[in-house]
């Protein structure tokens, strides 16, 4: 047993058994590896692998050792429907992590409903969370609305504007969070003055922003997971010297749009909802949990291109399923979820989750907040201006 491993299962408060014994614990892991929304899955993926590898490092799970079941559904639903179903009627998995996009949940999570299959996912369209529905599927991020509320009050309190424009992608998740969002700010009063959906390849962005400068937009609300398509906006703005802001979706933060930037300066007045397990205060410091988190990260996992956040959630949802079958000591669906269902402020690095039978939406909404997006240091941020 390596002495990264003993670590990881100290970390986690898990024993140590001698050997591994016993079938083996395995989790579905419905990636979209590949494809324009794959930023956030890179990011999850780092977090996944390095939990698996310091659990099994300490001899697994009651003895058994995790076998990851990764497939990649490329962002699409028809290969995220189909690699659910091999996971559940093939590969025999005990609980699956994802699926990571919006747009896939929308079609997997009535299928997994179905076979009763403890799920666990980050995606953020509040109907994927219905436990009468749904009684197996739990949310480890906030919900859009928690991420929608954040951003509507920093731009309506904070920036103090009135008149927006909101953007989505053009996928299931684009143009279902871009819709909820104009609804939600004219309810508070603010003016929607254009509300479109960009194909996040396109390859030309001015015809979209020069719309939303015309209709005299004052901040620019985005929701795409696409990083492209995120780094060709902030350009596009630059060129026509608009002095306007973004404020939204976490990935307009990732590291790796610096490297599609024409200039630093593009990324400047860019604010994406973060939180605070992930911001570091004045001195430059995380948390206690989060710098000890990346202190274990040093030397294994990159996060000079990601998100601290999703390589922490990929964290959670591996030692979450873990943990339920170390207490329980079953790895039997109704086992695992009513194990989650009893989870009061679960010390994750994430953030503390908690689920109860008719709730399972298990992010504090507290925690949220707007990151400056081009602040970004190990993937955490500093808060944007407006904080105290």
């Amino acid at each position: 047993m390596n002495a990264a491993g003993l670590a990881g299962a100290a970390a986690l408060g898990f024993p140590r058994p001698a050997l591994a014994q016993g079938e083996p614990l395995r989790i579905g892991w419905l990636a979209a590896m590949t494809g324009p929304s794959s930023a956030p899955t890179v990011g999850f993926n780092r977090g996944v692998v390095f939990a698996v590898e310091a659990l099994n490092g300490a001899g697994g799970v009651k003895g058994r050792k995790i076998e990851l079941v990764t497939r990649d559904s490329q962002g699409d639903p028809t290969k995220a429907v189909n690699a659910v179903q091999e996971m559940i009627s093939q590969a025999k998995v005990h609980a699956i992590w994802g699926p990571t996009n919006s747009g896939e949940a929308l079609a997997t999570t009535p299928i997994m409903a179905r076979a009763k299959m403890p799920n666990i996912h980050p995606c953020v369209i509040d109907s994927l969370i219905d436990p009468a529905k749904y009684p197996n599927a739990f949310r480890i991020a906030p919900s859009n609305t928690q991420w929608d509320d954040a951003v509507r009050n920093y731009c309506l309190k904070v920036l103090k504007v009135k008149r927006v424009a909101v953007i989505g992608d053009t996928t299931g998740y684009g143009v279902t969070a871009a819709k909820a969002s104009a609804a939600a700010f004219k309810q508070d009063g603010a003016e929607v003055a254009y509300l479109g959906n960009i194909d996040s390849t396109q390859p030309d962005m001015t015809p979209d922003l020069l719309r939303a400068r015309n209709a005299g937009a004052e901040v620019i609300v985005v929701w795409s997971v696409s990083t492209g398509m995120d780094a060709r906006l902030f350009n596009t703005r630059a060129r026509m010297g608009w002095d306007v802001a973004f404020v939204g979706h976490p990935s307009m933060a990732s590291g790796e749009i610096g490297g599609l930037l024409e200039k630093p300066a593009n990324w400047e007045k860019v604010y994406a909802v973060g939180y605070r397990s992930c911001s570091y205060d004045e001195a430059g410091k995380l948390n206690d949990r989060s710098e000890e988190f990346v202190a274990r990260l040093k030397g294994k996992v990159a996060l000079s291109d990601t998100l601290l956040w999703w390589v922490a959630a990929g964290y959670d949802a591996v030692t979450l399923i873990a943990k339920a079958v170390e207490e329980t000591g079953s790895s039997a669906p109704d086992a695992i979820v009513k194990h989650w269902n009893g989870l009061t402020k679960y010390p994750g690095i994430f953030g503390d989750y908690t689920y109860t039978p008719t709730q399972h939406n298990g992010y504090p909404t507290d925690e949220v907040v707007m990151s400056a997006a081009n602040s970004g240091r190990d993937g955490s941020f500093r808060l944007a201006p407006g904080y105290s």
